[in-house]
């Protein structure tokens, strides 16, 4: 641990030497967590997911669940996902207020091993709780512009890799390395992420795929009856059961289908022809086309779009089985849009640390990955309210760079307390963007 007393000196290109220490006193280096309350305050997150978690303690309760989760999203979102970060943390100023004690006089956050506590308290009933809270999250956010016109469900999976003994790690061989391997779900028109659901390693990608399918679904058309469901996904999930639930329950589907001999030959003639284009015009050549098919598994022919490309490195063809009636360049490019998501789980994982799954038990890491979840709807929130005011799309660790990482003084003043911010930030007019968010009434300029 540093002493607040040790000094360091620098050369500087001026006429005098910098001495610098860990004496500064009641300051932050995360002077946005404000707007993070706000998001907080306008989602509900830290009180939902605190009311899924059982009270593992029974006497000397210094700090309230809600308070608990609170901290520990807020500093994921601040950058700082490992729980031993708490050590320090605890006694932020503005990390102690956005938490409900006041800088100087309020008593410290909860510290690492409570934390730990904390994770390791739910169960898989605990966690089921906690899924819905994020489903209940996107239903609310999804239904302020009124019905939607469709829901489309991306779906997708993602290596998430470990480096212990965890319940439920194994080595993938596609991946090549020991891990979990989550489903995650978003809704492919506004990109809201809607389910998180953490699977062992060595699953096939379509695991549990109907269960959750089966979830959303009951609770999209309890919600808004009648609105089309769509399902998007690669061909992982090209399998008979998943295809029979959408024919059952009237959802359209798009997913992608593993070439085989069979299909080879089906697309031969228009990779041909794809060929001779490219040939002839020294161009990307692609065409696309459609059939009838089924596999030896399935209980009824379908229909399959395929596309045949040819350029200079090779031949490239690839499959889709739907029942959508657009035409085959139309329902390709749709199918292609769903690359979108891997964006997405890329935005996750860089800015809210989404595969530190990192404890023992496999419980503890599904609510670990619903917090990071949880953060990713804080920090996309920022986004999106900074988008209504026109600002260009960030990425989810330059939001983070740019709006919460602020220095600043925090002041505990009679009636109230005062953050002076670094006059040098550049995230001034980010501020004053949000504070006009009519919306979200969050602050008032000066």
């Amino acid at each position: 641990m540093q002493s607040a007393t040790d000094a360091y000196r620098f050369t500087t290109p001026c006429a005098r030497a910098l001495e610098a220490a860990f004496d500064g006193g009641r300051l932050t280096s995360d002077g946005g967590l404000p707007w993070l309350a706000k998001a907080d305050q306008a989602l509900g997150l830290a009180a939902a997911l605190a009311a899924c978690i059982p009270e593992w303690r029974r006497k000397h309760i210094q700090h309230a669940l809600e308070t608990l989760v609170r901290q520990r999203l807020f500093q994921i979102a601040c950058g700082y996902e490992d729980q031993n970060d708490a050590t320090s943390l605890r006694h932020d100023p503005l990390l102690k207020l956005v938490c409900g004690q006041l800088p100087e006089s309020g008593a410290p956050l909860a510290s690492q091993p409570t934390l730990s506590r904390l994770e390791n308290a739910v169960d898989r009933q605990a966690c089921r709780r906690l899924a819905h809270v994020l489903l209940d999250t996107y239903l609310a956010q999804r239904g302020q512009d009124g019905v939607p016109a469709r829901i489309l469900l991306d779906f997708d999976s993602t290596d998430d890799p470990t480096h212990g003994h965890q319940e439920g790690t194994a080595y993938h061989g596609y991946y090549e390395q020991h891990m979990y391997h989550p489903l995650l779900v978003f809704d492919g028109d506004t990109h809201h992420l809607m389910c998180a659901l953490l699977r062992p390693g060595t699953v096939h990608a379509s695991r549990g795929a109907i269960p959750v399918l089966r979830v959303l679904v009951r609770a999209i058309r309890a919600r808004w009856p009648g609105v089309p469901i769509e399902i998007r996904a690669d061909s992982g999930y090209g399998v008979p059961r998943i295809y029979q639930f959408c024919e059952r329950h009237a959802i359209t589907y798009t997913i992608g289908l593993a070439t085989n001999a069979r299909l080879a030959v089906i697309a031969a003639p228009l990779l041909a022809a794809a060929q001779a284009l490219q040939q002839a015009s020294g161009e990307k050549a692609r065409l696309t086309a459609e059939t009838t098919y089924q596999a030896g598994s399935w209980d009824t022919e379908r229909r399959v779009v395929y596309k045949a490309e040819a350029h200079a490195e090779g031949p490239n063809t690839r499959f889709v089985v739907t029942n959508r009636t657009e035409e085959p360049a139309a329902l390709y490019d749709f199918y292609v849009d769903r690359g979108e998501p891997e964006l997405w789980i890329k935005d996750r994982k860089r800015a809210c640390f989404a595969d530190r799954l990192s404890d023992c038990r496999f419980w503890a890491n599904q609510f670990r990955l619903i917090l990071h979840a949880a953060v990713y709807w804080l920090l996309d929130t920022l986004r999106r309210w900074l988008a209504a005011r026109g600002y260009p799309h960030l990425q989810l660790d330059t939001l983070r760079l740019r709006l919460l990482k602020v220095g600043g003084r925090v002041r505990e003043l009679a009636g109230r307390v005062r953050l002076s911010l670094a006059s040098s930030h550049p995230s001034g007019p980010l501020w004053h963007l949000l504070a006009a968010v009519p919306r979200y009434p969050a602050a008032t300029s000066p």
